[in-house]
């Protein structure tokens, strides 16, 4: 059954939240320390957990504004992953898996999100920011945040269907030149609209193949905002005291100074573009004589500097018929790769600069 207990008065929701702003950082801690309880009483009692920890965030963040989404029982989810089937599971990750699964009562193909039992507060952090980041987003790269189950230890989050998975899963040797700097284009723009379309900027801070989603129409959908911040107003970066990412696709200044801003989302872009050109994980080592010891985004670089662009490209691409400028715009993606990689943040463009240089090459080739 599916039933939206945010969908009502407008200011009833919004008292009903601030009664709720009380909850503190400690109590989700203890909250999720729970004795063990019969299934109905523990769905209950995630329920109202679950309820706050969510409003407390959407106000910290987004002043409570989100888009309306759905709330689904725990059991309308089991149902529809025929009980988490771990032969559904489109992606695992550290904190959760990501399952494919249908919606029995309306034939409908979705995906869902589901985070591990014995959570850790990193895990609750992760789950409600993908929740209230997602729930904003209103664009056709970013994955689709249909609703979620607050039921769950930590709810179970309810998105549109993405058929063939990650960008990582799939083969990349299927994938010519055309397709991949469409994907480049399309997750492009995504991140250009979360630096420039909301009054706050958000850095996405993680852009990688693996969090980059293929629906039935090879349309790219990012997602994954498990990392993501807002920068606070008045403010141009965010300052943090333990580093997160991950290595390949941080930023070098924000190693160095704990800070970041869009800039770093440019620099993890470019990584990503280096996975579009090479078909290779950018920490995996080239072993070629000297360069032994170099990874993939180290030696793309390199080969770069010493105009030999032929070097890192993928293979695949030799076996691609011919078609006019074929070498020119392979050369354009590696040059706009290095840009985005400069050492200097002052020395990369801008997102939104990005993604019109990839609209001109595709609609080149196409």
């Amino acid at each position: 059954m599916i039933h939206d207990p945010f969908v009502g008065d407008g200011k009833l929701a919004y008292k009903s939240m601030m009664r709720l702003c009380y909850i503190s950082t400690g109590n989700m801690l203890s909250s999720l320390s729970l004795k063990r309880k019969s299934s109905g009483e523990a769905a209950d009692s995630n329920m109202v957990r679950n309820e706050k920890l969510l409003l407390q965030k959407l106000i910290a963040t987004f002043n409570g504004k989100r888009n309306p989404i759905r709330a689904f029982s725990a059991k309308d989810l089991k149902k529809a992953t025929n009980n988490y089937d771990l032969h559904k599971v489109i992606q695992s990750d550290t904190s959760y898996r990501l399952f494919e699964g249908t919606l029995v009562d309306q034939d409908r193909p979705i995906s869902v999100m589901k985070f591990h039992d014995n959570s850790t507060l990193e895990d609750v952090e992760y789950c409600f920011n993908n929740i209230v980041f997602s729930s904003q987003m209103k664009h056709k790269n970013i994955l689709k945040l249909i609703g979620c189950c607050l039921e769950t230890e930590l709810p179970t989050l309810v998105f549109e269907s993405v058929k063939y998975g990650t960008l990582r899963g799939f083969s990349f040797a299927s994938l010519l030149i055309a397709p991949r700097i469409k994907i480049a284009m399309e997750i492009a723009n995504a991140v250009a609209y979360l630096h420039v379309g909301f009054d706050r900027p958000i850095v996405f801070r993680c852009i990688k193949a693996s969090n980059v989603l293929l629906d039935e129409n090879y349309s790219a959908k990012l997602h994954d905002f498990s990392l993501s911040v807002s920068i606070p107003e008045g403010e141009t970066h965010v300052r943090e005291e333990f580093i997160k990412g991950v290595i390949g696709f941080i930023a070098p200044e924000y190693c160095t100074t704990s800070s970041f801003n869009e800039m770093c989302d440019v620099y993890s872009f470019g990584a990503f573009l280096c996975e579009l050109l090479t078909g290779c994980n950018v920490l995996e080592f080239k072993g070629n004589g000297n360069d032994d010891d170099l990874t993939v985004l180290e030696y793309a670089k390199k080969s770069i500097e010493n105009n030999r662009f032929g070097a890192i490209v993928d293979p695949i691409f030799d076996e691609e018929n011919s078609f006019p400028g074929k070498e020119e715009k392979l050369q354009a993606l590696g040059q706009l790769m290095y840009k985005c990689l400069s050492e200097s943040p002052e020395h990369r463009p801008l997102m939104v600069d990005v993604a019109k240089q990839l609209r001109k090459m595709y609609l080149s080739v196409v």
